[in-house]
C-alpha cells in the first residue's frame, strides 16, 4: 500500500494500541520474550512509510509515559523497532550499561534503535557500553 491518510491512520492506531497494551503484555516476562516485541522478520504492512515519520510517530506516542516511567527507553526502542520492521527498514535494537552501575544495587541500563548505523529512537547516553545488538542479519541476534 502506498503512503497516504488511510495507511497513516492504520498506522496511527496500530502504533497507539501497541503503545498501550506493551506494559501490560512484557510485565514479569524473560528478556527473550520481551524482544519479541522487536521482531527480526515480519510482514510490512507499512512500507511507504518514511522512517523519519514513524520515528516521530513512536516519540510523540510515548510522550508521557504513566506506564514503564523507568524503562521508557525500552518501550520506545520496542515500538520504534517494531515499526520500523513493519514498513520495511532494517533497524538495530541495541542495549547498554553504565559499567560504573554494577557495582549499586541497581544497574544502569538502556536502549536506543539505531538505522544504517546511526541512532533514530533515543541514542547511546555518555558513560554507556554497549553490551547487546538485536538485529537481523546472518547471524541473527548476536552480542555488540
Amino acid at each position: 500500500m502506498a503512503d497516504g491518510p488511510l495507511l497513516r491512520a492504520l498506522f496511527r492506531c496500530h502504533l497507539w494500541t501497541s503503545a498501550r497494551l506493551m506494559p501490560a503484555l512484557i510485565a514479569g516476562r524473560s528478556f527473550e520474550d520481551v524482544l519479541k516485541w522487536a521482531p527480526l522478520a515480519s510482514s510490512t504492512p507499512y512500507r511507504g512509510l518514511p522512517s523519519a515519520y514513524i520515528v516521530a510517530r513512536v516519540n510523540r506516542t510515548v510522550r508521557h509515559p504513566w506506564l514503564m516511567r523507568d524503562r521508557r527507553c525500552l518501550r520506545e526502542g520496542l515500538l520504534g523497532h517494531r515499526f520500523l520492521r513493519f514498513a520495511g527498514f532494517d533497524p538495530e535494537l541495541r542495549f547498554g550499561v553504565d559499567p560504573k552501575s554494577l557495582r549499586t544495587p541497581r544497574v544502569s541500563a538502556h536502549c536506543w534503535v539505531c538505522l544504517d548505523g546511526r541512532p533514530v529512537v533515543s541514542d547511546s547516553l555518555p558513560g554507556m557500553v554497549e553490551i547487546y545488538r538485536h538485529h537481523a542479519d546472518a547471524s541473527k541476534v548476536h552480542p555488540a
